[in-house]
């Protein structure tokens, strides 16, 4: 089936400020389950022990941390949704929080790997609902779709990932990712999307993805990679839509000092 569609509303979006990814977990031999995981990832790949999850506990919710991250004048931390809730008084000395923000514990944070609590969902539905509730993902229904990805200063970040879109398209689940990185010395983004379920219920879609401007356009045309399959294992395949910084900021236009880079697509069924 040929790519195209009707128009439909274009969504912009901004980078998540750590790297923000659904991968998958390897199961052991004699398990006969996988088990999605959902974690934050930053831009070192390190990971962390007990002692860093203490740390970057909120005392309220008991979530990890991510920023922005606040704090109170005696240094107290908590999230942003848990600073919301508490109506600016913190919970453990009840001084005023302000807006302090703590930018040391924010720049650690970008630095490691952190799974996210529910790590171990394994249910699709259970999945998606946390991806709404929990980590307030954008959902959509419809299988076309016309996303501007924005970022002001590009040249100053080599690493970076976009909040996730999910789309609700035939019944079924797909999730759209955006994001930057490097192959080699070369800056680069990415577009590429997911199936919300297996690999053999994946291959029975097909979409499209398309960025351009200036009288010049690149398409891609592929399968949906199941989000079984970890998020690093399908961005290091390149298996998606890869255009280069240079490229993807004269699609933007202007001076090149920011991205507003559109990417329009389309989802259908395999007859």
């Amino acid at each position: 089936m040929a790519p195209g569609g009707s128009a439909c509303k274009e969504v912009e979006s901004y980078p998540a400020v750590a790297d923000y990814a659904i991968a998958t977990t390897t199961p052991e031999s004699n398990s006969m389950t996988t088990k999605s995981s959902f974690g934050f990832v930053g831009k070192h790949g390190i990971q962390s022990n007990n002692g860093v999850y203490e740390l970057l506990e909120c005392p309220v919710c008991k979530n990890l941390m991510y920023p922005p991250i606040h704090q109170c004048p005696n240094g107290h931390t908590l999230c942003l949704n848990c600073k919301n809730r508490v109506r600016n008084c913190c919970p453990s000395c009840r001084y005023d929080l302000g807006n302090i923000r703590c930018l040391a514990l924010e720049k650690f944070v970008e630095s490691l790997e952190l799974p996210c609590k529910y790590h171990s969902l394994g249910d699709i539905p259970t999945l998606i609902a946390h991806l709404k509730d929990d980590h307030k993902v954008d959902m959509h229904d419809g299988c076309t779709f016309n996303h501007r990805y924005v970022k002001s200063n590009p040249q100053e970040v080599e690493h970076a990932t976009w909040m996730l879109t999910v789309f609700k398209c035939f019944g079924k689940q797909f999730c759209l990712h955006f994001e930057a990185f490097q192959i080699g010395m070369v800056p680069v983004y990415m577009a590429f999307l997911r199936f919300m379920g297996d690999d053999s219920e994946a291959k029975k879609f097909g979409y499209c993805l398309e960025v351009g401007a200036n009288g010049r356009k690149l398409t891609w045309q592929g399968i949906p990679r199941s989000i079984r399959d970890g998020h690093r294992k399908v961005r290091d395949s390149q298996d998606g839509l890869v255009i280069q910084r240079n490229l993807a900021l004269h699609f933007s236009g202007g001076d090149r000092q920011e991205l507003k880079l559109r990417v329009s697509g389309r989802i259908w069924k395999e007859a």
